[in-house]
């Protein structure tokens, strides 16, 4: 009884030793030492930080533009010297601008000029064929003493002036040793194919007879022109010189 009593005891001192090995070995566990900050004093680190980053990360990038040659004083250099450019462009610009004005001026007063004497020019031509025809006429016209006594027609022509209208020319005579003013009116009868079927017109209309009237003693030279029907053709036209209506002469001519 008193050997199982004391049994125990070798035990005891085993458990002892182990506690003490393992207090003092490597594997002994480890402690942590944690320091606990106050959180203005972790906002105020972090913004001294944040700061500091911010401050670097611009002198690298100042750093970078000095190499590479875009430093703001280089930049604003060059900025200066560009817009000085533009100006100088600009100006010669406005002068060559204002010189093409010049030019442009110059040459739309020629253009007037030029197409001035142009109608001048067709004008004087025309003018000249009516001279010419007037001095066949006068031609026929000598000696009118010794002429045909009454009226006479001369040089009735007629033509198309534009599709639709008929320009006709023509000249009276009044011919004898005792020659009197002569006052009539004279007439047109145009002859017509119009949808197929043949039709005359005869001129002047009620309204129109002042611009047929006749006063002349030795000639008159008479022009004008007829506007035809929508879709008539004139096959001929004739003219009648009356005198109280007593007809005293008449031509016709064939288109």
């Amino acid at each position: 009884m008193t050997k199982a009593k004391q049994a125990p005891k070798p035990v005891f001192k085993s458990l002892q030793r182990k506690l003490w090995w393992q207090r003092w070995s490597i594997s002994a566990p480890r402690m942590t030492i944690k320091n606990h900050l106050p959180w203005p004093l972790r906002v105020i680190v972090i913004a001294v930080v944040l700061g500091l980053s911010a401050a670097i990360a611009m002198w690298a990038y100042d750093l970078g533009r000095s190499f590479t040659g875009f430093n703001k004083g280089a930049s604003a250099t060059q900025l200066a010297e560009i817009q000085e450019q533009v100006k100088q462009v600009s100006a010669e610009r406005d002068r060559f601008q204002t010189t093409v004005n010049a030019a442009e001026s110059q040459l739309n007063i020629e253009r007037s000029l030029q197409a001035q004497l142009t109608r001048q020019i067709k004008t004087l031509e025309s003018e000249n064929i009516k001279l010419k025809d007037d001095l066949s006429f006068f031609e026929s016209l000598l000696p009118t003493n010794t002429g045909a006594q009454g009226i006479t027609i001369r040089r009735f022509k007629v033509d198309m002036a534009e599709p639709g209208q008929l320009r006709y020319r023509l000249l009276l005579m009044q011919g004898g040793k005792l020659v009197t003013d002569f006052t009539g009116n004279y007439q047109l009868i145009v002859t017509l194919v119009q949808e197929g079927k043949s039709a005359m017109m005869t001129l002047p209309k009620p309204d129109a007879a002042d611009k047929f009237r006749l006063s002349f003693k030795h000639y008159q030279r008479i022009e004008g022109v007829l506007a035809l029907p929508e879709g008539a053709t004139a096959k001929s036209v004739q003219i009648k010189v009356l005198e109280k209506g007593t007809m005293r002469a008449q031509q016709s001519t064939d288109l």
